[in-house]
């Protein structure tokens, strides 16, 4: 897609297209449509960092609290994002034997009680294994070290989101 495509969608548009390259935030692409024209991908991408960036630590949790826990509830009961969903099943969580979805149940609900936000990381770049070896270690940081570690997953989410609109058909995302 050519960005003079980009920026010469309507503000709904934009909104509709871009508004989950940061799980189920839509007010962030609603935020950066005024930053038009964009030069490309990457100006895009540094408008959305930017934002996050202006945030304070409480906006940054609320945009981690916005993630779905990794096999957990909404992907047992199908009200995944649909990126959320081809992320996890990428990264095998959709296929963890019972013993693998009672550990990850227990790290997860371990993490969210320590940090207050749920455990992000980007699953398209891991696999079961990596998250789980993760998720352990992660737990051992300090909730600041934790937020902005969060927070550099939630940016490469963003990124190759980001580059799955672009690099696909318009027309079929609309």
């Amino acid at each position: 897609m050519d960005i003079n495509v980009v920026n010469a969608l309507t503000y709904e548009d934009f909104v509709k297209l871009f508004g989950n390259v940061i799980e189920k935030c839509p007010l962030i692409s609603a935020a950066i449509w005024s930053h038009r024209p964009f030069k490309d991908l990457a100006d895009i991408e540094a408008h959305i960092t930017e934002f996050i960036h202006s945030l304070p630590d409480s906006g940054k949790e609320g945009i981690l609290r916005c993630h779905p826990d990794l096999a957990g509830r909404d992907l047992q009961s199908g009200t995944l994002t649909r990126e959320s969903q081809e992320e996890q099943s990428q990264a095998g969580m959709t296929t963890l034997d019972t013993a693998e979805g009672l550990q990850m149940y227990r790290l997860n609900s371990e993490y969210k009680e320590h940090f207050g936000f749920p455990f992000v990381i980007c699953a398209r770049l891991n696999n079961k294994a990596d998250i789980v070896r993760q998720l352990s270690e992660r737990l051992k940081n300090d909730r600041a070290a934790e937020r902005e570690r969060a927070i550099e997953e939630v940016k490469k989410i963003c990124s190759l989101r980001l580059r799955n609109i672009v690099l696909s058909d318009i027309q079929t995302k609309l």
